[in-house]
């Protein structure tokens, strides 16, 4: 069946990329949390998962596999997932999450600013009441990070932003996507050679890596960037805010963690900013 058009179609692909996006924290958290897979291995598996699915979709439509994307957003998607892993060994769940997407926001409203777009009315309203729902959820479970963990987090936020703004004119999703996770293998089989030492792959944590790479990273990453262009760059930084909301309601559905008023609240915080921004931008 053939997508809707115009807002709604935006809508739906924008909803499942955020839902993957969710999942695909769930799934770092659970694995490196609850297996012995190291971080360098976890990354590797990964984006080589992600670049296999990727690649495997690029045959069936007769398409090279670095047709598209480029060097430079390989290395800003390879800077996300390696700086992501790490941090997550000495962060908790809550801090890294906060310091993720303080990155990605600052960083993508930062780009939206100096091209010239302004904050006023109800998108300004949006998005100081999504910041102000994200931070109600999270900051009351804050533990003081290492100085390093934190650093490293603020980094894969950073780069998830410029991997999002690049991203918003790297024309076909699929094609553009596929070639960076390609290009991103290299950096990563470097990574996990020089780390071949402290390396401590189980199947079960393979199996979390291999799941996020190929359908909650890949597949998420196609449709993240085919809504993109429909989307301003403060828009596109408010709307990921959700995926803290949504990461946390997983978790009280597939870990078990308790759930609150202040979820709840928290969450119909930051999802009413995001409709507030759209609504406006529209």
């Amino acid at each position: 069946m053939a997508l809707p058009d115009g807002a709604a179609r935006t809508a739906l692909l924008t909803t499942l990329a955020m839902l993957a996006f969710a999942g695909n924290s769930l799934l770092c958290r659970i694995a490196l949390r609850d297996t012995t897979i190291d971080a360098a291995s976890f990354t590797s598996i990964r984006l080589a998962s992600g670049a296999l699915i990727l690649l495997l979709i690029l045959r069936r439509r007769g398409v090279r596999p670095l047709a598209a994307g480029s060097w430079p957003m390989a290395a800003a998607l390879f800077a996300y997932a390696i700086a992501f892993s790490f941090a997550y060994r000495d962060l908790t769940a809550a801090t890294g999450a906060l310091l993720l997407f303080g990155g990605v926001q600052l960083t993508m409203t930062s780009y939206g600013l100096a091209s010239g777009e302004r904050l006023s009315g109800l998108r300004l309203v949006g998005v100081l009441v999504a910041v102000g729902g994200l931070v109600w959820l999270l900051l009351p479970g804050l533990a003081a990070p290492s100085y390093l963990a934190a650093a490293l987090m603020l980094a894969a936020g950073a780069a998830w932003g410029v991997y999002s703004v690049l991203g918003r004119s790297a024309g076909d999703p699929t094609t553009a996507t596929g070639g960076n996770f390609v290009r991103a293998v290299p950096f990563a089989a470097a990574v996990s050679l020089a780390a071949a030492s402290h390396a401590s792959p189980d199947p079960t944590g393979v199996f979390y890596a291999v799941l996020s790479g190929a359908v909650t990273s890949g597949l998420g990453y196609v449709l993240w960037y085919a809504v993109l262009p429909a989307l301003s760059a403060t828009s596109a930084a408010t709307i990921q805010l959700c995926v803290p909301a949504i990461a946390a309601l997983g978790g009280v559905v597939l870990l078990a963690e308790p759930i609150t008023s202040r979820l709840l609240l928290a969450s119909a915080a930051i999802l009413g900013g995001i409709a507030l921004t759209i609504t406006r931008k529209n």
